[in-house]
């Protein structure tokens, strides 16, 4: 498997991203019909980056980082929530320029779960459910999707835990169920359980529906998430494959270091991101 040190073309994207972010600020943010800059796919934030911040506050360190696009956690909008509270929620992604594109990842260990997952998601206006279901329950969402017409993402964990540990194990469960339900392709767990991510978009990538982006110190389960560039995984290798595969979803930032304390991570991986889409045209 090739893996990538961090060396002067690392440094110099994320040194050229960052002295943008500080040039321009947030006065010359984009609006969302810009925001793809002539790609196929949208730069989005995954909703767990933000586990220890309120809706406000998530929302001002998006607008800082000119992100337009959020896949929604429940710890923003509980799954019970009412149509009333779902209403305003909606409105004020609205007023801060930020569309909600999906909601997730939901866990789900029973079909009554499976329910309220689909029902959550029509009334918050999406039609991408990023999920973790236990195996039994995949033959129940292969109806629920047919019934929703909605597309079903399951959200994969490397080594961690035993549920889709990469992306040719979802595949193998999901090879015979309906076409709307595949991966989001979580391109550090993915590494660090032994898979090249831009090898897997190629050969999956009919059944990728959401991708969370990041970078890991190495290639196993001791990898730890780092910033975009500083890690393993060859980045610009995974944007051709973005491009070669024609893939039209979002690539969601999932930053899982300094995460009381993330912007300078997140800022530093955007910039990169962007750089590197740019960089290698």
């Amino acid at each position: 498997m090739k893996t990538k040190n961090p060396g002067k073309f690392s440094l110099l994207i994320a040194c050229v991203a960052m002295v943008s972010f500080l040039l321009l600020g947030t006065a010359n943010a984009k609006n969302p019909a810009s925001e793809k800059g002539g790609e196929l796919f949208n730069i989005a934030m995954a909703g767990y980056t933000f586990v220890h911040f309120d809706l406000d506050s998530t929302l001002e360190m998006m607008k800082r980082v000119d992100v337009r696009y959020l896949c929604i956690k429940d710890f923003h909008l509980p799954l019970n929530s009412t149509d009333e509270q779902i209403a305003a929620f909606n409105a004020k992604l609205a007023g801060a320029g930020v569309t909600g594109y999906a909601v997730g990842p939901i866990y789900m260990k029973t079909q009554q779960e499976v329910d309220n997952a689909f029902a959550y998601a029509q009334r918050v206006g999406v039609k991408l459910i990023v999920g973790v279901p236990n195996h039994e329950l995949l033959p129940y969402i292969d109806k629920k999707v047919k019934e929703y017409d909605f597309n079903y993402a399951i959200h994969i964990h490397g080594p961690d835990i035993e549920l889709y540990p990469n992306a040719k194990d979802v595949i193998d469960h999901v090879k015979d169920l309906d076409p709307r339900i595949g991966m989001c392709l979580d391109i550090g767990h993915n590494m660090r359980d032994g898979f090249d991510p831009a090898k897997d978009l190629l050969k999956y990538h009919k059944r990728v529906f959401d991708i969370h982006i990041k970078d890991v110190t190495a290639a196993c389960k001791e990898g730890t998430t780092c910033e975009m560039g500083r890690g393993v995984i060859d980045i610009p290798a995974f944007v051709k494959a973005l491009r070669k595969v024609k893939y039209s979803g979002a690539c969601s930032l999932e930053f899982e270091k300094d995460m009381h304390d993330p912007l300078a991570g997140i800022a530093e991986s955007i910039g990169y991101f962007k750089g590197v889409i740019d960089a290698v045209k």
